[in-house]
């Protein structure tokens, strides 16, 4: 089991189908964190903070922030799919074999078409 932060812009579908897979995941929306203008390097912190790795589908910025804060709790960054459960199972795969998520950035994409 992993724990995630997923981030404001991150589909729920997804949140649900991880959950249904036995991770814990909480939203910037249950952690009342939604729609204050917070910038990715807070949303990092807090799920850092709280022992959690990112669910995010900003790429870039995400990346970027790896590079400049290697020490956080985890990045996990996903190409857009709007197949909720493929992306889950997706992201479920890719962690399986990691035993701590703790600076690490893992890139789930989708698969070509």
């Amino acid at each position: 089991m992993a724990f995630f932060y997923a981030d404001e812009q991150f589909p729920f579908p997804v949140v649900r189908f991880l959950r249904a897979f036995g991770h814990d995941v909480l939203t910037v929306q249950e952690a009342g964190n939604a729609n204050q203008g917070i910038t990715d390097a807070e949303v990092l912190q807090f799920a850092t903070n709280s022992n959690r790795a990112v669910l995010t589908l900003n790429k870039r910025d995400f990346v970027l922030l790896h590079r400049q804060q290697p020490d956080h709790g985890g990045i996990i960054v996903c190409t857009d799919d709007k197949n909720w459960e493929r992306l889950a199972t997706r992201i479920n795969e890719a962690i399986a074999g990691e035993e701590n998520l703790q600076g690490k950035l893992i890139r789930v994409t989708k698969p070509p078409a």
